[in-house]
């Protein structure tokens, strides 16, 4: 089989494309942000770009597992001038958001004029000047200022606990993920207290036998999740990540709804939770009181981290271990007013996306002295 060639430079070698901006990921928060620009005076391709690892739109929805559907998700908040429930499908409630999103996402791009380049990865951002240097895979641009929104699905985290190099069963991330009959006939250990492993606890646990571990007693949520709610919850992100501490996840302080389907798990049995065990064994886990259970797969439900690490050499990163926040809505980097994240902290989830992106932009394109 004749590998495919790699893209073609978008700039000869040791030239820089320049340009006033570029936002880094067309995720929700990146989209958000290039609409914001765009509306504010920058004229696409010639004073801003957008940059996206993903060979098609839909940001990391496109990549999520297919029984994740819209009825089974928080919400999905509609970007700035085109509602979600416009894009076709997207009305369905069971309808996949691995589809749904990406079609609504294009559809985005393709209104608005977006001038988003794929796929382009970025390698590193280093200063240059008064300017920063984004370095990709196509060539090498050069930019005043940057967006970046970037998100989490690139860095998914499985804590270290000791064993886990010698366990004979298969580990996975919830980023793995692809359905439950995959499982059937094995005993799968689910870790984490998130509405993903609940989610996933659900599915799998009425194909086979679970487990269910989880760092802290998980906190359920009755009634709907409101949009009160969840900027409540993005306040309390928000505060940490203006101290320089590491951000926790959004979703982390939601809290998990108590839906028919959660009340259903509970009546099964399924929502039994036992504490996080002290090691990995051969044949599964091992608590610290010497209890022990068999496990086949352990599904690591334990989130991610900030895909940042292009960023390293501006150094952002602060002795409290996280990236010191300002600005309106915490976007900006205190350490160098150039550099905006969005969907990180505050914005990692489309709760504060687009508030976000806004905000970014604004005060991106004032700092910057650009009308």
């Amino acid at each position: 089989m004749t590998p495919t060639p790699p893209p073609p430079l978008l700039s000869p070698p040791g030239v820089s494309l320049k340009t006033h901006v570029v936002v880094v990921g067309a995720g929700q928060a990146g989209l958000s942000a290039a609409y914001h620009l765009q509306q504010l005076g920058l004229v696409p391709h010639q004073h801003y770009v957008v940059l996206d690892a993903a060979a098609a739109p839909g940001g990391a929805w496109q990549f999520r597992w297919p029984t994740l559907t819209l009825s089974t998700v928080n919400r999905i908040h509609d970007l700035p001038g085109l509602p979600f429930a416009q894009t076709v499908g997207s009305h369905e409630p069971q309808v996949r958001a691995s589809l749904a999103v990406p079609r609504y996402f294009a559809a985005y791009e393709e209104t608005f004029h977006l001038p988003v380049v794929r796929p382009v990865r970025v390698s590193l951002v280093t200063e240059h000047g008064q300017r920063l240097k984004i370095g990709t895979d196509r060539g090498d641009f050069s930019a005043r200022g940057l967006i970046n929104a970037t998100g989490t699905w690139e860095t998914p985290f499985i804590p270290m606990y000791p064993g886990a190099d010698r366990f004979r069963g298969r580990q996975l991330h919830t980023r793995d993920y692809t359905g439950a009959q995959a499982f059937a006939g094995q005993h799968v250990l689910i870790v984490g207290g998130g509405i993903s492993a609940v989610q996933l606890l659900d599915e799998i646990s009425q194909v086979t036998t679970t487990t269910w571990v989880t760092r802290r007693p998980p906190e359920f949520r009755e009634g709907q999740f409101t949009e009160e709610a969840g900027r409540a919850a993005v306040a309390l992100v928000e505060e940490r990540v203006r101290l320089g501490l590491p951000p926790q996840s959004v979703v982390a302080v939601t809290g998990v709804v108590l839906t028919p389907a959660v009340e259903a798990m509970r009546a099964r049995g399924v929502l039994t939770r036992l504490p996080m065990f002290s090691e990995i064994t051969e044949d599964g886990v091992r608590w610290a009181d010497g209890t022990e259970q068999h496990a086949d797969v352990i599904l690591w439900c334990t989130g991610f981290r900030s895909s940042l690490d292009h960023l390293a050499p501006l150094m952002l990163q602060g002795s409290e271990g996280g990236i010191r926040m300002t600005g309106r809505l915490a976007t900006q980097v205190a350490k160098d007013p150039r550099v905006h994240l969005v969907g990180y902290g505050p914005s990692a989830s489309t709760i504060g996306a687009n508030r976000a992106g806004r905000s970014a932009a604004a005060e991106l394109m004032t700092f910057l002295g650009l009308p």
